[in-house]
C-alpha cells in the first residue's frame, strides 16, 4: 500500500534537511578549508569553522601565482565550447527530428555512437591530428575536441524534446507564410529553451572540469586551464594548503553561478514535454 507523503510531514522535512546538509557540506568544508592554515586543516580543526579567517590565502592564490590566467583561459575555452556545442547540436537535432533528408538515419547512428567512445581510446589519434593541423598549444586544440565529445549527448537530448512538439505548430506556421528558418528560430527554438538551459549546465561542467585532453595537448603556461594549472599549483603549495583551498574555491564559483542562473529552466525541462502536448 502506497502512502501519500505530504510536504508538512515532519519526518519528510527532517529527511530533506539531512539530505540538504549532506549535499552542501562539501562546499562549506571547502570554503572553511580555504580560510585556514596548515595546522588547522590537518591537526587542530579539520572539519569545523576557521578560528581565524585567513583571507590572505586568496591574496596569495591570486597575486603570487598564475590563477587569474588559468581562470580566464578556462572561461574562454568553456564559453566557446558551450556556444559551439549548443548551436551545432540543436540544429542537427531539429533536422533529424522534424525534417526528411537522405542519410538521416546513418547520421543519427553516427552521432549516437559518439556517446560510447571513451576519451582514452582517442588520445593518441587526437594528439596526432592536433599535431598535423598545427594546433598544439592553441585554444582550438581544446575547443574542437570538447565540442566533438559533447555534441552527441546534447543532440540526443534536443532530439527527444523536438519529437514531443506537435506537428500542428509547424503546419500553422507554414500556413502563416513562415519558411523553415523562421519556423526554427521563432517557433521551435523557444519551445526547447528549458532543454538548452539543461545542456548549458552539462556542457559547461564537462568543459570546465576536463583534465586529460588539456594535460596531453597544452604545455604552454599561458594557455593552461584551471584543472591543469591546479595540478602544478599543488606542487608549488606543498606547505600552503590554505592557498590551495582558495584556488579551488575560486575555480568552483563559475559552476555554482551557472547552475543558479539556469536552475529554473532546468526545472521547466522536466515538464515541458507534457506541457507542449497539453
Amino acid at each position: 500500500m502506497w502512502l501519500k507523503i505530504r510536504k508538512s510531514n515532519p519526518i519528510f522535512q527532517l529527511f530533506l534537511w539531512l539530505y540538504a546538509i549532506i549535499s552542501l557540506y562539501p562546499l562549506v568544508w571547502m570554503l572553511f578549508y580555504s580560510l585556514k592554515d596548515n595546522n588547522e586543516i590537518f591537526v587542530t580543526n579539520p572539519f569545523g569553522f576557521p578560528t581565524n579567517l585567513r583571507f590572505e590565502n586568496y591574496t596569495s592564490a591570486i597575486s603570487e601565482f598564475n590563477v587569474p590566467q588559468y581562470f580566464l583561459n578556462s572561461v574562454f575555452v568553456t564559453v566557446i565550447t558551450v556556444v559551439g556545442t549548443i548551436v551545432l547540436a540543436v540544429m542537427f537535432a531539429y533536422s533529424a527530428a522534424r525534417l526528411r533528408w537522405r542519410g538521416k538515419t546513418i547520421a543519427q547512428m553516427y552521432i549516437v555512437v559518439g556517446m560510447f567512445v571513451p576519451v582514452q581510446v582517442i588520445m593518441i589519434p587526437l594528439a596526432i591530428l592536433v599535431r598535423d593541423f598545427n594546433l598544439t598549444n592553441t585554444y582550438s586544440s581544446l575547443i574542437i575536441p570538447y565540442i566533438a565529445f559533447n555534441i552527441s549527448f546534447s543532440s540526443m537530448v534536443f532530439y527527444g524534446f523536438f519529437r514531443t512538439i506537435p506537428n500542428e505548430l509547424e503546419e500553422s506556421a507554414c500556413l502563416d507564410g513562415a519558411n523553415i528558418y523562421q519556423t526554427f528560430y521563432k517557433i521551435m527554438l523557444p519551445l526547447v529553451k528549458p532543454s538548452i538551459a539543461t545542456m548549458v549546465i552539462f556542457v559547461f561542467l564537462a568543459a570546465w572540469n576536463e583534465y586529460p585532453i588539456a594535460l596531453m595537448l597544452i604545455s604552454d603556461e599561458s594557455l593552461k586551464t584551471l584543472p591543469l594549472g591546479l595540478q602544478f599549483f599543488q606542487g608549488q603549495f606543498t606547505t600552503d594548503w590554505g592557498a590551495m583551498g582558495a584556488a579551488m574555491t575560486i575555480a568552483s564559483l563559475p559552476t555554482v553561478l551557472v547552475y543558479i542562473l539556469f536552475s529554473e529552466q532546468v526545472e521547466k525541462a522536466m515538464t515541458v514535454g507534457s506541457a507542449v502536448k497539453g
